[in-house]
């Protein structure tokens, strides 16, 4: 052996070594290997055609089970060729092939005359002796140079690991300073490694890890040169990668911590499994073998020691970026809570898995059912009466959507409400605030059940605590893209400033650079639209000009030149650099988004039209929910002629190739089959990243994705994807003293009294009384708001008044006390508020759509862009608490300034570069106003007059900052007043009236 401290075989002797100090054998093959001393030795003797160390097996039968090692040849003094041992061999390996090496781990089978046989025994309960002294027999064994080929007896493999003589896992190790890498050990793999081999044959081993000094990659199933090898490495500044390590090797932890024993015992019994699927088609079953990741294998093992440690009644946030693996992550939780202990009991009675994607649902079910020592302790609810008559029948993992949700714990009987609950939640954002999470809260809280003789006082607090995430429930919540409010309610407190942050995060950044998901923002082309409309009136009438814009904007991308125009180029680009460039083996998909119902079926039959005027082999899909039309409804198998239940297999099968789609399945939706995306709707914030992250799921084969936005601009895309790129923080917590303000705001209006209020809840709070004696206290209050205020003041009431409930709502889910008057404000308001009439307001755009006609029409696609993220944790401000409302007087114009300036923004400006000057006019100079701190403050609180002025300042910086790069644009903004004026109006108009949205 070579005694260079740094070449491969060193690196491998180190490995041995030191998993031998913390608890494993060395096998030893030939003497000449051997690093440690005798004791730590045993004897290996692989046998290729049957895939096993069987020496090793035979110590551990006759150890622990001598009877049966005698009973299947492989006692002390059986002959090496006996029937009955070659018989027990050729089953032990049938019954690898068929359920995988981790099945019969767990489970052993019968044999011959032998009832039952144990492979292996699992972690035992705390006291039980005798289950630790089996556990304590199992034999775990790392050799090195194992030659695995019966053919090729020269191949080796740097080390395997055994238990109790099966393998579970084997090595292909480099050294970076010979030379060679991770990416060396894979491609050994995956070209020099006959997946036909028995060892490497699916199921046969937990998984094949590729190893050098800086980074690890597994493959869970060998397939030659289409073995998807997965980065397992710790991560590294939200990143790819590990860090420093200055106690060894860099990679040392997969060897030292997660392959120790007690670690790899807790990943047969709870992690690895091999699931079966049956093609809904073929009737054939495939099997699929799973090994958990690293960021999984994390985020579960620190849960789970933090509820043993502190017990029910946290919150946690988990920040997994999508194409992570989230539904096993919950799946392997779901599963261990109900194991786990805290102070010598059960921490948890029954744990809830709650998820809001449909498709995930059976999903997840499935995965824990996976794991059959728990299946019988899992239900699926559907109504009420399923959760309750689980919790009766002892199932300890219940699973539901949260659409069924509030109808199920409505009805929960009082003797549940003791009981301790994990609730999971899957993507938080969307179950778990506002109405639902007060539903579920009340429902599962020991503290919410009704008590004889309650005064109206005790009800309101009750009402107020039963808003309180329960002491007798935690919360898990798992999401990709967190809101503000989703951090204040679930994120962990961050040390040393203001503010929350997630428990555990897998980034965005992270999934891109370990290749688990695509950058979805590298292939992005904006495709811009410009048009030109006329007048077909004679006369030349005024019309509010901000509504009128918008009614024009609508009025051009619905024309039906404009989609015939714009689907012409998705089908184009689908042929020419989808089909055409062979994207994904010739196998990808594509989603059109668009705005409304009526425009998806619009873009569905202009593409299928014109698909079969090109003669393309391919067809479309459309999918949305049911409307009515014309008094019709309309439903997707009117378009599809198939059922809406088989749109995402159909999409899967040729001829579909093209999914058009209104809000449905443009979040939610796993197809790693979607390469590219067309997008004719405005994007913004988290649906922003939910809708394109469509793309994202890798699969192989597939390398890169493509959006073509006729809607967006890479500026607003970026904007939205900032904050989710690495670790997501709270900047600050929503200040509890912002109700006191607009409480006291509230009340200077007029329109209620104290009394009012008080008399209102109390009489509401009383089931003896109804609507008669409820509704005047409301109709005399609203009938003060019409009377007593202007048409300002009541929109500034009626806003304010929505903010206090809103707000309230919210902060009386976290807030550590509880204020009765909020309480009972928020009841009153909250039945107050449907009754306040919205100002009458004259649409003084009314008509224009009748005056006007397009003139010319014209498409450019821009060039592809590759949209850079910031490197640093996003920020997100706390839930804003302002109303915020105010009105806008209408600004009259001429239908011919109107159009003349629509004309103008959209096209027609003499520029020496038009395209580029429009995008800095309209879209880059407001968004950078508004980003101006001082322009927002007087926004928020200053008239438009003094509004204005504070906009003059931001935009002087705005345009001094554009110096260099756009030194036309510059020059005409301080030397040609018109322009100044003109461009200073438009920002003003387009950016203050935001301060209503």
């Amino acid at each position: 052996m070579s005694t260079d401290p740094l070449n491969e075989a060193s690196l491998e002797s180190l490995i041995v070594k030191q998993m031998v100090a913390i608890g494993w054998k060395q096998g030893v093959i030939n003497q000449a290997l051997a690093v440690v001393g005798r004791e730590h030795q045993v004897g290996v003797s692989f046998t290729p055609g049957y895939g096993l160390d069987v020496e090793q097996l035979a110590t551990f039968l006759h150890g622990t089970q001598p009877a049966t090692a005698e009973a299947v040849g492989l006692g002390k003094d059986s002959e090496s060729e006996s029937p009955a041992r070659t018989k027990f061999l050729a089953k032990l390996q049938g019954e690898i092939t068929r359920n995988g090496v981790v099945h019969v781990l767990r489970q052993g089978f019968g044999h011959a005359s032998v009832p039952h046989i144990d492979f292996y025994y699992p972690i035992p309960t705390a006291g039980n002796t005798t289950a630790e002294a089996l556990h304590h027999s199992n034999r775990w064994v790392v050799a090195r140079q194992v030659h695995y080929s019966p053919i090729e007896s020269s191949k080796s493999l740097d080390l395997v690991a055994f238990v109790n003589g099966l393998p579970v896992a084997t090595f292909e190790l480099k050294n970076s300073i010979t030379k060679q890498t991770v990416t060396d050990a894979v491609v050994q793999y995956q070209v020099h490694r006959n997946p036909k081999e028995l060892l490497f044959q699916p199921g046969r081993c937990l998984a094949h890890f590729a190893v050098d000094d800086k980074r690890v990659k597994f493959c869970a199933e060998l397939a030659g040169p289409k073995s998807w090898f997965l980065p397992f490495d710790k991560g590294y500044q939200d990143g790819a990668g590990n860090p420093p390590n200055p106690n060894g090797l860099t990679t040392d932890y997969l060897w030292r911590h997660i392959l120790a024993p007690p670690s790899l015992a807790n990943i047969i019994e709870n992690f690895a499994q091999v699931t079966s699927a049956r093609d809904s088609k073929t009737g054939k079953k495939s099997q699929k073998t799973i090994f958990p990741r690293y960021h999984q294998l994390d985020v579960v093992r620190s849960l789970l020691a933090d509820v043993s440690e502190k017990g029910i009644g946290r919150r946690y946030l988990i920040q997994h970026s999508a194409g992570s693996g989230k539904s096993n992550s919950i799946a392997w939780l779901a599963h261990q809570l109900v194991e786990a202990r805290h102070d010598g009991s059960n921490a948890v009675d029954s744990v809830l898995v709650v998820t809001d994607r449909r498709v995930l649902d059976g999903q997840i079910k499935d995965t824990i059912k996976a794991f059959t020592q728990v299946g019988s302790t899992v239900a699926h609810a559907e109504h009420s009466s399923d959760l309750q008559t689980a919790i009766e029948a002892g199932k300890r993992i219940i699973i539901t959507t949260v659409q069924k949700f509030p109808y199920i714990v409505r009805n929960l009987g009082i003797e549940h409400r003791g009981r301790k609950f994990a609730v999971i939640i899957d993507e938080a954002h969307s179950s778990q605030t506002g109405k639902a999470a007060a539903a579920l809260s009340g429902s599962l809280s020991a503290e919410g059940g009704e008590s004889d003789g309650e005064s109206a006082e005790d009800m309101l607090l009750r009402l107020v605590e039963q808003k309180k995430l329960p002491s007798n429930a935690s919360y898990f919540a798992f999401t990709a893209t967190p809101k503000n409010k989703t951090l204040e309610l679930f994120g962990d407190p961050i040390p040393g400033r203001a503010g929350k942050q997630p428990f555990h995060q897998y980034t965005m950044k992270q999934a891109i650079q370990e290749g688990f998901i695509l950058d979805v923002l590298q292939g992005f082309v904006t495709v811009d639209s410009y048009y030109k409309l006329v007048k077909t009136v004679e006369e030349d009438p005024e019309f509010d000009a901000r509504k009128a814009s918008k009614k024009l904007r609508a009025f051009v991308e619905g024309d039906e030149t404009a989609i015939r125009r714009k689907s012409e180029i998705m089908v184009d680009h689908f042929h020419a650099q989808v089909i055409g460039k062979h994207r994904i083996g010739g196998k990808a998909r594509a989603m059109v988004v668009t705005r409304t119902i009526s425009r998806a079926i619009d873009y569905y039959v202009a593409i299928r039209d014109y698909l079969v005027e090109r003669g393309s082999p391919y067809k479309a899909i459309v999918a949305f929910s049911d409307f009515t039309k014309d008094g019709k409804k309309v439903t997707e198998a009117d378009y599809n002629r198939f059922p809406s239940k088989e749109i995402p297999v159909r999409i899967q099968e040729d001829p579909y190739r093209i999914l058009v789609v209104a809000d449905k399945y443009q979040t939610g939706y796993d197809e790693p089959l979607l390469h590219t995306m067309y997008v004719d709707k405005p994007l913004s914030g988290v649906l922003a990243v939910q809708t394109l992250s469509r793309l994202n799921r890798a699969r192989p084969g597939k390398t890169d994705t493509a959006v073509l936005d006729f809607a967006n601009t890479a500026e607003e895309i970026r904007s939205a994807f900032e904050p989710y790129f690495r670790m997501t923080v709270l900047a600050d917590e929503t200040d509890p003293d912002k109700l006191h303000d607009l409480q006291a705001t509230l009340a200077r209006a007029g329109v209620y009294s104290d009394e009012d209020v008080e008399r209102f809840v109390r009489l509401f709070l009383d089931e003896a009384v109804d609507r008669s004696q409820l509704d005047p206290i409301l109709d005399r209050c609203a009938s003060e708001y019409i009377e007593q205020l202007d048409e300002d003041d009541q929109i500034s009431f009626k806003s304010q008044a929505k903010a206090f409930v809103r707000t309230y709502s919210f902060l009386s889910l976290i807030l550590p006390f509880t204020n009765v008057g909020w309480e009972k404000l928020s009841i009153f308001l909250g039945l107050l508020i449907p009754k306040l009439p919205a100002p009458e307001e004259t649409d003084l755009s009314a008509g224009i759509l009748e005056t006007i006609d397009m003139d010319s029409y014209r498409i450019e696609k821009r060039e592809e862009v590759a949209i850079s993220l910031t490197d640093a944790d996003g920020e997100l401000e706390p839930v804003p608490t302002g109303g915020g409302g105010s009105g806008v007087d209408p600004a009259l114009e001429r239908l011919s300034e109107i159009l003349n300036q629509f004309n103008d923004l959209f096209g027609n400006i003499n520029w020496d570069d038009a395209d580029r000057i429009r995008d800095r006019i309209t879209t880059e100079i407001p968004e950078k106003v508004l980003s101006d701190k001082d322009y927002a403050n007087a926004r928020a609180n200053n008239d438009e007059d003094n509004a204005k002025l504070a906009l003059n300042a931001a935009l002087q910086k705005v345009m001094q900052g554009m110096l260099r790069d756009e030194t036309q644009l510059f020059k005409q903004f301080v030397d040609n007043p018109d322009f100044k004026t003109w461009l200073t109006d438009a920002v003003f108009r387009s950016t203050y009236d935001k301060k209503c949205a």
